[in-house]
């Protein structure tokens, strides 16, 4: 009885630790979005050449404000690719050792995926990541990795968790038809532009 007791206790705390884990993760994600602001404010990405055609220090941007900012981007992609594999590894460990329900899962809102679409796909390109994953025009996104309508700001969010997952599979929820589609999407380099072949807006933005 008394085993029962303490391995049920052991139980408790890994659980704990891992919403703990994600509860770093969901912080990391938002200081990131931040900075990638930043980036934004300044009309650059993580790639983009700080320097003009001369040689010569940008003299459109804050250049030392971009550099931090993605020094401080690829820190924490570091960090949050760390806790990831954490999660990963706790929840694995949760569900083989019988600690925890599918429905208890910690990661398994995107099983109800609730709230109107955060963006609507209006173009893919053939032999994209996103046609392979099976993305389609007219699919509206409803989460795409962590993003949801809960925590949507803006597109950005979702090319951090693209840029942030590159050769990584990303769970992506959508509505195709009234009815709900879960796709997995690996963000990568590839003979076209971007590193999903598609192109996204907002709701709104869509012709009606």
């Amino acid at each position: 009885m008394d085993v029962n007791m303490e391995s049920a206790n052991a139980t408790n705390v890994s659980r704990d630790a891992v919403l703990k884990i994600m509860d770093q993760k969901d912080k990391i994600e938002k200081e990131i979005a931040a900075l990638m602001e930043v980036l934004a404010s300044n009309r650059v990405g993580l790639y983009d050449s700080l320097v003009d055609e001369e040689g010569y220090p940008r003299q459109d941007i804050d250049v030392y404000q971009v550099r931090h900012a993605r020094h401080r981007i690829i820190c924490l992609q570091n960090d949050h690719k760390a806790l990831m594999k954490e999660i990963e590894n706790g929840l694995y460990a949760l569900h083989s050792g019988g600690g925890l329900n599918q429905s208890d899962d910690p990661m398994d809102e995107s099983s109800k995926p609730s709230g109107d679409p955060i963006a609507v796909v209006n173009k893919v390109t053939p032999g994209s990541p996103a046609s392979i994953a099976g993305l389609e025009v007219h699919d509206k996104i409803i989460e795409f990795g962590s993003v949801k309508g809960s925590n949507f700001q803006s597109l950005l969010n979702i090319s951090f968790v693209a840029e942030s997952c590159i050769n990584r599979s990303v769970p992506v929820v959508v509505l195709r038809d009234k009815r709900v589609v879960r796709l997995s999407i690996i963000p990568k380099p590839w003979m076209g532009p971007g590193l999903l072949g598609c192109n996204i807006v907002l709701p709104e933005n869509v012709d009606r």
